[in-house]
């Protein structure tokens, strides 16, 4: 106990310990906590699906017929018609020949990654890649080296010297990073992967319904999905919903089913959700009018900001502020509640230290006005001081 007592300690006096916030209710960009009502700047809802009646008709329906759980794994009794279908159509949707559906992001990349790799194998890795990826990299037991965030150069370097010593090579990328909200050089990751025989595998977590002509992503926008190995993404940002999901060949998706302990381990995801993520991909791909609009709003805001002299950055729909401190980004993340503006101080480890910032999602809810209240409120708190 006393280790435990310690390490909260220590958070709290570095300005690092998390919290839980119990909202009563969110929608429509708006949450709400303790009877008030805040604009809501930390959703991952970006196209504004979780609210959207397709999506509750398709659940209850499937209620009515199936129930809640599926009650086993996909390798037992839990496997339905309804899984392969949505299986079928998220290849589809990304290109590929083959996907499997997971229950979560963080589920997907730990088990593909440690299934894919082991020792006497390395992979290279974005510095800035997430979490679960790191993760997935540790349990694979492979060889790893981190290269410089989007630094062709480095990676190069790293390649150059290492690739040659062992027997299967990964590179992983996100193409929307979660907290910077840029994209990677992709064009030029995959001439490195074809230089030197290594696989390639992309988060798409955060461009999933966003990105390409048909909204599937920075893959498809770059005209690249050939040359990509393994693309995984979520239904629980853009597309509103929950789980996750890797497309690939029909191989490697066989190879997962029969590798991948996270896949192999789980109970399925729920028929309801199931249902909802395919009427998802459908909206995604008959509403194009949302992304479009959604990006318009980013770019306006992004502008505005940097105009007045905000350190942000991307160029997508996360934007996030740069401030420095923990402590700083605390306050200021305070005082922007205070002003109805719900958006949270985002610290090491999620970032690096002294880039603690606070990050805004935008989403479809955001209108022009919503935004110039923003970058007002943004202005005002920015001039206050510690002191």
């Amino acid at each position: 106990m006393g280790r435990i007592e310690e390490f909260l300690h220590k958070r709290e006096e570095s300005n690092l310990l998390r919290v839980l916030h119990p909202a009563t209710y969110k929608g429509e960009g708006f949450i709400y906590f303790n009877g008030k009502k805040y604009l809501d700047f930390s959703s991952n809802d970006y196209l504004g699906l979780s609210q959207h009646p397709r999506l509750k008709k398709a659940a209850k329906r499937v209620i009515e017929e199936f129930g809640i759980g599926c009650s086993a794994s996909r390798l037992l009794s839990g496997d339905f018609d309804l899984h392969h279908c949505l299986e079928e159509e998220i290849a589809k949707f990304k290109g590929k020949e083959a996907g499997l559906v997971f229950n979560s992001g963080y589920q997907a990349n730990v088990g593909i990654i440690s299934s894919l790799c082991k020792r006497g194998d390395v992979i290279f890795s974005d510095k800035l890649n997430h979490a679960s990826i790191i993760d997935g990299i540790i349990m694979s037991g492979a060889k790893f080296f981190r290269f410089r965030h989007n630094d062709l150069n480095h990676l190069h370097t790293l390649l150059k010297k290492e690739r040659g010593k062992f027997k299967t090579s990964l590179i992983v990328t996100e193409t929307i990073f979660s907290m910077e909200g840029d994209k990677p050089p992709l064009r030029e990751l995959v001439r490195l992967k074809e230089k030197y025989d290594c696989l390639i595998m992309v988060d798409e977590a955060h461009a999933t319904g966003i990105f390409g002509e048909k909204g599937s992503g920075v893959v498809e926008e770059e005209n690249l999905t050939e040359k990509i190995d393994i693309i995984m993404g979520t239904f629980s940002k853009a597309l509103g919903s929950f789980g996750a999901y890797v497309v690939s060949s029909e191989k490697v998706k066989q190879y997962f089913i029969n590798k991948c302990r996270s896949f192999i381990y789980s109970t399925a995801l729920p028929l309801p959700i199931i249902a909802a993520n395919l009427e998802s991909i459908n909206i995604v791909k008959e509403e194009s009018q949302r992304r479009k609009y959604l990006l318009e709003n980013c770019r306006y805001l992004r502008r505005r900001l940097q105009e007045k002299g905000f350190n942000v950055r991307g160029c997508s729909q996360i934007v996030p502020w740069i401030i420095g401190e923990e402590k700083q980004a605390i306050y200021l993340s305070n005082l922007l509640q205070k002003e109805g503006v719900r958006a949270f101080p985002i610290r090491f480890p999620t970032v690096p230290k002294g880039e603690a910032r606070i990050r805004f999602s935008v989403t479809y809810y955001h209108t022009r006005d919503i935004l110039d209240n923003l970058i007002n409120v943004l202005s005002k708190t920015d001039q206050i001081s510690l002191h």
